[in-house]
């Protein structure tokens, strides 16, 4: 009965420890995801983002990050999307590293106010990376010849079955431009706590401890108990996912739609592409 009566007691009245709200962003960052596979993108995160910034008794929202990376162009929009929220509703953003915030993931952890890391945290690797696969002598063995018909010169470049040198030399002039847009990012955020170190934008990574030298991040501890220790003791941290439909699953992103068998075995390859993709960027990282 006293539980029922507490319960009825409007929240500001009761003294039930304050809440701060986690959004998890774990998972390599890629645009897409569907019914096989959700990937870590702006549209995916979007939803928890919104409802944890929305908790008008929150001061702060916390964010935990466990990602190897993936698209510059959704790192930054997440990015993006939480400095927004943050400004907008004027909460702190707590980041707190779990395995890995590299890369892309690193990005992300930019929009938090302060970061943390567990002293064995892997961080870093500020750089830009492009890969694939080349199977030409596999081809002449099996008889297979590439055809392509263009209009415009440079309408197949970097395709496949070319390795010419301008090709390869304008792609490092893009990835020197994004390089460029992360470092001034890293340096926007993190100021003056960063070291004087040469490899400091090489595209290393280092532990949580090697990254608080570093000034990559700003303390080395465990979430609850930091949360505590700020918030007081009956703090409570309280975990927040997207949108769920009456049954309590959750909803696809935006663009899912219902698919047919031909829709389904299209987004099964593409799904084994993914998993491959990913698994590649966790095992730069030892995971």
């Amino acid at each position: 009965m006293a539980g029922l009566l507490k319960r009825l007691v409007p929240k500001r009245f009761r003294n039930d420890g304050l809440v701060i709200p986690v959004v998890r962003l774990h998972g390599a960052i890629m645009s897409g995801g569907g019914r096989f596979k959700q990937q870590l993108n702006l549209a995916n995160v979007a939803p928890a983002l919104e409802k944890a910034f929305s908790k008008k008794e929150s001061p702060a929202v916390v964010l935990s990050i466990n990602s190897p990376g993936g698209s510059p162009v959704q790192s930054r929009m997440i990015f993006d999307r939480i400095r927004a929220l943050a400004e907008e509703k004027n909460k702190r953003v707590l980041v707190f590293v779990e395995d890995v915030a590299a890369s892309g993931g690193y990005m992300i952890a930019l929009a938090g106010d302060e970061i943390f890391a567990d002293a064995t945290s892997i961080v870093g690797s500020i750089g830009v990376v492009s890969g694939g696969f080349g199977f030409p002598e596999l081809l002449k063995k099996i008889g297979v010849e590439r055809r392509v018909y263009t209009a415009g010169e440079n309408k197949v470049i970097l395709d496949p079955s070319s390795r010419k040198e301008s090709d390869i030399d304008y792609l490092k002039s893009l990835q020197l431009e994004i390089h460029e847009i992360f470092i001034d990012m890293v340096k926007s955020r993190r100021g003056s706590a960063l070291a004087d170190d040469p490899d400091l934008f090489s595209g290393l990574f280092w532990t949580g401890r090697r990254g608080l030298q570093l000034g990559l991040v700003d303390s080395l501890g465990d979430m609850r108990e930091e949360i505590k220790k700020r918030y007081g003791r009956d703090a409570k941290l309280e975990l927040v996912s997207g949108s769920r439909d009456f049954f309590g699953r959750k909803l696809p992103g935006v663009g899912a739609s219902g698919a047919g068998m031909e829709q389904m075995a299209a987004a099964a390859v593409s799904g084994l592409a993914d998993t491959l993709e990913e698994k590649a960027l966790w095992s730069r990282y030892g995971l």
